[in-house]
């Protein structure tokens, strides 16, 4: 497999150079700083294709051009939102970026309530716990008919859950839930969380299956055209928040919209723990099934709790089969290697890492930390290199 490294550009707080030193070869990064109200130029992305290759690296995938809102609420502004998807996908391919990782989840991204969780062995993990969630939802946020998308007894937990929290650790939950997480497209006030959840009011989950089916009918032509691979991420965590629907959630959402353009280039970023997190999916099965549509794979793993919280585990050591699911990965690229593709590799990277080590005392964008990913690269590496030795 390919090597990658996830990096925020120029500002990232890990530099290129430590991402080589820990064994990537690959880079996923974005222009995160653009704007979604235009199309990324050539010249943005082969200035940042420069900076990438400068360090002995290559842009392997774009992770990712945002989908605006417009094109999730479908409706009068989608088809000029997608046009201006479609030329950033064009420049990025005729630049040589040809995986295009990017999700579908409405208003907020992937989401965490405590960024600083303590594990048995002192390093700190990413967390999203059920309770201080609902208890954000219904009793701060006080989003209209919150308490009626929850079990009676966890709305019970999460009040007097609440009534345990000091002011600021409320204003560190809300921070942490809609503040924005690196490479998430928004970062929300209160009021503003509000009024965006307000403009899916009434959608379904079947009107949003049908504005990403139109998504994908217009893209990913484009996309087999030029020669590209286009990446849905899962959502994160994989079940409705503040009362919208996700549709890329299940081993049936999958088959739904790789089934809506059915080719090659409409496929999937495997991401283990955002898929783990769920307890009704089998992650080993889901890499079986969909294994000819995986185009690039997030190696993560969570431990998951009965009321639908989870904790971010270390790389081997969560509930998914991490071994199983490299051993899928690499059969299929043997597969796609046997039948003489040049684009047999799966990119894949490092998701998150605990903060441990001198990295808990010093600033790092949460779950992208340089020595809990080194940590987890280096382990998904000796899993591979013991898979190879072995023979498949």
């Amino acid at each position: 497999m390919e090597s990658c490294w996830r990096w925020f550009g120029p500002k990232d707080l890990v530099p290129l150079q430590h991402a080589r030193q820990a064994g990537a070869t690959g880079i996923v990064t974005a222009l995160h700083e653009v704007a979604y109200s235009r199309s990324w130029t050539p010249a943005e992305i082969e200035a940042r294709k420069a900076l990438v290759e400068a360090a002995g690296l290559r842009w392997s995938v774009c992770e990712s051009i945002p989908v605006p809102g417009a094109i999730k609420l479908g409706g009068a502004g989608a088809r000029a939102a997608i046009g201006i998807w479609k030329d950033s996908l064009v420049n990025l391919a005729r630049s040589g970026i040809k995986t295009i990782c990017y999700n579908f989840m409405p208003v907020v991204d992937w989401t965490r309530t405590d960024l600083r969780f303590e594990m048995p062995t002192t390093a700190l993990a990413l967390r999203f716990d059920m309770v201080e969630f609902i208890a954000y939802d219904v009793f701060v946020l006080r989003r209209k008919s919150a308490e009626a998308d929850y079990a009676p007894e966890l709305v019970q937990r999460a009040e007097e859950r609440l009534k345990g929290l000091s002011e600021e650790a409320v204003q560190r939950l809300e921070n942490n839930i809609i503040a924005g997480l690196p490479g998430g497209e928004d970062s929300y006030g209160r009021e503003a969380i509000r009024s965006a959840i307000a403009l899916f009011e009434g959608m379904t989950a079947r009107d949003l299956q049908s504005n990403l089916e139109m998504f994908l009918q217009e893209v990913a032509p484009v996309a087999a055209e030029l020669g590209a691979r286009l990446a849905i991420h899962p959502d994160d965590p994989p079940i409705s928040l503040f009362g919208l629907p996700r549709v890329v959630s299940t081993a049936a959402d999958l088959r739904r919209i790789l089934g809506s353009v059915d080719h090659p280039a409409n496929g999937l970023t495997l991401c283990v723990g955002s898929l783990g997190s769920r307890a009704d999916n089998d992650v080993l099965d889901i890499a079986r099934e969909f294994a000819p549509r995986v185009n690039f794979a997030h190696l993560r793993d969570v431990a998951i709790e009965a009321d639908g919280s989870f904790v971010e585990a270390s790389h081997l050591e969560g509930r998914s089969d991490m071994h199983a699911i490299l051993r899928t990965l690499l059969a299929e690229e043997a597969r796609r290697r046997a039948e003489g593709r040049d684009d047999y590799l799966i990119p894949m990277r490092p998701d998150h890492g605990h903060l441990i080590g001198d990295d808990i005392d010093k600033p790092t964008n949460p779950g992208y930390s340089l020595i809990g990913r080194l940590k987890g690269l280096a382990e998904l590496h000796g899993v591979i290199h013991a898979i190879g030795k072995a023979g498949l």
